[in-house]
């Protein structure tokens, strides 16, 4: 089970498991809200909206993204995304993503 981080539940929990590799830190969910995603090669890809938790887990499996660049993602009609956390390899200022290595347009939408 997912829930957002905009949920009743979720405004409960002021930090949870990030997974960044092997490695596993905590991290105040609220510190990844507005920030801006890049992919490794500098390639803007939208704005984090909101953070998807993992509650069987107790980690962030996503992040919901706004501002998406188009050029990336071809979302007629949909508010944003959502990026698997998996494809996060650094939090700082901004969050790093790995590139991608496919046109993104040709995925389908995540639910």
């Amino acid at each position: 089970m997912s829930i957002a981080v905009g949920s009743s539940l979720a405004r409960l929990i002021s930090s949870a498991p990030i997974l960044l590799g092997e490695q596993k830190m905590n991290l105040d969910i609220a510190s990844l809200l507005d920030q801006d995603i890049y992919t490794q090669r500098g390639v803007f890809v939208g704005r984090v909206e909101d953070a998807v938790l993992d509650s069987e887990n107790g980690v962030v499996s996503g992040l919901a993204v706004r501002d998406v660049n188009r050029e990336l993602f071809d979302r007629k009609g949909s508010k944003g995304i959502i990026i698997p956390y998996r494809w996060v390899m650094a939090v700082a200022d901004i969050i790093i993503i790995r590139h991608l290595t496919r046109n993104a347009k040709d995925q389908r939408e995540v639910d």
